[in-house]
């Protein structure tokens, strides 16, 4: 029997991310044996014809235990599938997480996940939060994110669902190695993992020490809506290490090439979606924004030397520019 501690999922409204595969089916029912209480959200993504019947086991499962779901359909074209299926997925459990109040999203990820994402994260050129970018609880601004998986390998959880005759379904898509994770858990993390996964296990618990040892805890200095003020601790991996924290709240995860332009250029943008800006005192974050702003409030801005790409976040939500702690 797998092991699990659960307890902090008992006082909470928790939804789990499913998908009918081996992983979130296996959560589905090792939570339903510790009697946490949950609903299910499924995005359907309408690339394969066994979809349809994920989802039809998804509403059997949700009827049979009583238990709420969600479901999205969708139909994606294009480049970059991974990034676009994760951003409409998180997107929507975002959605039922504020609408329905939900404290915490389950997700199923997996050792096999963890040291995938390790590799990738190596390949790139990483420094160690992001290599070790999986972690238990994860802290949103409204909302916990849950792994309880860990330090579990995706062949424990098919031989528990085998052993107690329960059902659960195979993506074929995940032997397509023109994806970059399927990529590197065929030709690299599975077989690893296969001959030293209590090294590996270790390895990440050691190193999750060492990032808490050395992290600061440092806290904004004032956050208006989504946008937050840093003080510029003139230590370029100091206010990367601020920056990194920032974003992945927002759900990005800073590549090297994004760590290396905010410390030559300070002013950028990441993802087309985040306006970063240091300037020689604070550090400054928040959503990019494209309204138009009139002369006045430019030239408040400038007085006060608001970096250019933070200007039209606050005109968008009407922010005082005289109460701005800066």
């Amino acid at each position: 029997m797998l092991k699990l501690n659960l307890e902090k999922l008992k006082n909470t409204k928790n939804l789990l991310a499913f998908s009918a595969g081996i992983d979130s089916s296996a959560l589905f029912f090792l939570l339903l044996d510790k009697n946490v209480s949950f609903d299910i959200a499924i995005v359907d993504y309408n690339e394969r014809a066994q979809s349809k019947e994920e989802v039809l086991f998804a509403k059997e499962l949700a009827k049979k235990y009583n238990k709420k779901i969600f479901l999205k359909e969708v139909s994606l074209s294009g480049s970059n599938f991974e990034k676009k299926a994760r951003d409409i997925r998180y997107c929507f459990f975002e959605e039922i997480i504020k609408e329905e109040k939900y404290d915490t999203l389950i997700t199923a990820h997996q050792l096999n996940d963890k040291l995938e994402w390790f590799m990738m994260q190596l390949s790139k050129g990483a420094g160690l939060s992001e290599l070790i970018g999986f972690n238990t609880w994860e802290d949103k601004d409204y909302y916990k994110i849950y792994k309880p998986l860990l330090n579990i390998t995706k062949d424990e959880l098919e031989e528990y669902l085998k052993t107690n005759g329960l059902k659960y379904f195979i993506d074929e898509t995940n032997n397509d190695i023109k994806y970059k994770r399927n990529y590197f858990r065929h030709n690299f993390s599975d077989k690893f993992l296969s001959e030293f996964k209590n090294g590996v296990i270790n390895s990440f618990k050691y190193l999750q020490e060492d990032i808490n040892s050395l992290n600061i805890s440092i806290s904004a200095l004032q956050k208006i809506e989504e946008l937050e003020i840093y003080k510029n601790l003139n230590d370029n991996n100091l206010n990367i290490r601020i920056i990194d924290k920032s974003i992945k709240k927002r759900g990005f995860v800073l590549s090297k090439a994004s760590r290396d332009e905010i410390i030559k250029q300070k002013e950028i943008i990441i993802s087309h979606k985040i306006a970063v800006s240091i300037n020689s005192e604070y550090i400054f974050i928040c959503p990019v924004s494209k309204t138009s702003m009139d002369k006045k409030f430019k030239e408040k801005c400038r007085v006060k030397k608001i970096p250019k790409n933070i200007r039209a976040y606050l005109y968008e939500k009407k922010v005082e520019i005289e109460d701005l702690v800066i």
